[in-house]
């Protein structure tokens, strides 16, 4: 009876995860796909210029209005898509290695070297992201390049306390003691046996991160310290549209509703991901 019970009650949990996910993964997809496509789904050239037009609201002619320039913001935004999972994917290839190469190797070597490597994470920890992708982009220059490595240098240190944790919990777990029986020791070791078990939470870490790190990116162009213009980047075209944003709400709404659906579609991604690979809600 009671195991009835909680199969009835784990039922509506499972169903609400598999939504979740299912959600996050389709909006993350129409991102993708519209990046991906952009010359065919924009309806006009992104960078082409019409004084003519400039600051209408949404129309038949330009569904989602002009800018200050007259470029249609439709098309501005569908490109804007482009740099910003680039700079993404950027991030997130040079966050995960770095973290999960210090994380691991602090678990498992431990003495020294896991107390020097913790307190370099705890040193990076402590510096707020945007300031100092800030300082950095301001020395090295603003570029899609410099604005990835601005960001990336405050953003794995999560990743690095995370996969530290786990393998300390895996250290003296009997796996590990047969995989040592065998012969198996050092760098196979940690990259054969313990990386694959430390891998799915780092993927859920980085879809629950791409949010804030999507967030911090529109920063640094708000700033002018990202994309340079013209190239349609999100965080610019809100900084142009904050000139006028009381007159034509459009022109600075249209980004911003851009950047808040490409958080929402990693958040939710990242959630549906957490429950799905979380070992506690198995079967």
């Amino acid at each position: 009876m009671t195991q009835a019970l909680d199969s009835e009650t784990v039922k509506p949990f499972k169903k609400r995860r598999n939504i979740t996910l299912t959600i996050g993964l389709t909006l993350v997809g129409i991102l993708i796909f519209a990046a991906l496509f952009a010359p065919l789904l924009a309806p006009f050239d992104p960078n082409a210029q019409e004084m003519a037009v400039r600051l209408m609201p949404p129309s038949a002619s330009h569904w989602l209005g002009t800018d200050g320039f007259g470029r249609d913001l439709l098309s501005r935004v569908i490109y804007g898509a482009r740099p910003t999972l680039l700079l993404v994917s950027l991030i997130l290839v040079l966050t995960i290695p770095v973290g999960m190469l210090i994380g691991i190797s602090a678990g498992y070597l431990g003495g020294w070297s896991e107390r020097v490597l913790m307190r370099i994470t705890d040193i990076f920890l402590s510096l707020p992201n945007l300031v100092i992708a800030l300082a950095l982009v301001a020395m090295m220059g603003p570029g899609l390049m410099n604005g990835a490595l601005a960001l990336a240098l405050t953003s794995w240190p999560p990743f690095a306390r995370q996969a530290r944790a786990e393998t300390l919990a895996l250290r003296r777990s009997d796996y590990l003691a047969a995989a040592r029986m065998q012969g198996i020791n050092g760098l196979r070791l940690m990259f054969g046996h313990i990386l694959p078990l430390c891998l799915p939470t780092a993927v859920v870490r980085a879809a629950l991160s791409l949010g804030g790190i999507i967030l911090s990116a529109a920063g640094l162009g708000f700033l002018g310290m990202g994309i340079q213009p013209p190239t349609a980047e999100w965080g610019s075209m809100v900084a142009e549209g904050s000139k006028v944003i009381f007159d034509q709400w459009w022109v600075a709404a249209v980004p911003g509703g851009a950047i808040l659906f490409a958080s929402l579609a990693f958040n939710l991604t990242g959630d549906g991901l957490r429950d799905r690979l979380d070992t506690r809600n198995a079967d």
